[in-house]
């Protein structure tokens, strides 16, 4: 494994842990679904996923407010130089996902009981 992505996995590991302790659990969840560092290792791209979705954007303002502690608390845990400034972002793979499914499940015809599908109906 390259050094940028144990760095990545380490920093999403570790800031997942901190935002479940630090960030009160108020009608949502946080997950850290990965954590993308520029090469130079001064910022960094967090995606994160918000259950439910009508929550994303004031959970992100929280994660925003949280961010300089995030630094503080990792910058004395981890044993690296720098510590990249955090850019949170939305991560829409699921809901891209859900999206692909739903339109195969309308172009597909169901399976009958013997396990084949019926088309031309």
């Amino acid at each position: 494994m390259a050094r940028i992505e144990k760095i990545n996995e380490l920093l999403r590991s570790e800031l997942a842990n901190l935002i479940t302790r630090e960030i009160p659990a108020n009608n949502y969840l946080i997950t850290v679904c990965s954590f993308d560092c520029s090469p130079d290792l001064k910022s960094a791209k967090i995606y994160v996923s918000i259950i439910p979705d009508n929550f994303e954007e004031n959970a992100l303002k929280v994660l925003r407010r949280h961010s300089s502690n995030f630094c503080k608390i990792l910058r004395k845990k981890l044993q690296l130089r720098i510590i990249p400034r955090f850019n949170w972002v939305i991560d829409e793979t699921e809901k891209k996902a859900a999206v692909i499914d739903k339109i195969l499940n309308e172009i597909t015809p169901p399976l009958t009981k013997s396990g084949a599908r019926e088309y031309g109906k």
